[in-house]
């Protein structure tokens, strides 16, 4: 998915650069914030090719929706799944994982994350050497 595809064929903006816990290019952009009745916040998360998410858990879970591209999740002690368009994962609680782009693709996915940013357990980067032997 070349930028150009990604900018023209995405269906919300692709937000602001993220810097803090990851690596490489990827934005935010919250499409839902209202705590209530769902306790829950829905962010359209936007990855250039190459880039991820550090390792991470949710104390209450989290679900994506990918919209497009190609990308990687994975659960510590599981192999890599490979995402395209119209996957969804359901990560429970408390699992250490990471979610990103491959290294040709720009990849786009919602998550829908329950809870307060401080549920979000931020852990270590996805090394250079374990991303690039996927």
């Amino acid at each position: 998915m070349a930028h150009e595809e990604l900018s023209n064929g995405t269906i919300f903006p692709i937000g602001q650069k993220v810097e803090k816990n990851f690596v490489g290019d990827a934005y935010l952009q919250m499409v839902f914030t209202d705590d209530k009745p769902l306790n829950a916040k829905i962010g359209n998360v936007t990855f250039a090719p190459g880039a991820r998410n550090n390792w991470h858990s949710h104390k209450v879970g989290q679900v994506l929706l990918v919209t497009g591209g190609e990308g990687w999740y994975q659960e510590e002690g599981k192999a890599a799944r490979h995402l395209t368009k119209g996957d969804v994962i359901n990560i429970p609680s408390d699992v250490k994982h990471w979610h990103g782009a491959t290294k040709d693709s720009w990849f786009v996915h919602l998550a829908i994350t329950a809870g307060t940013p401080s549920d979000t357990i931020w852990l270590t980067p996805v090394e250079d050497d374990w991303y690039n032997n996927l």
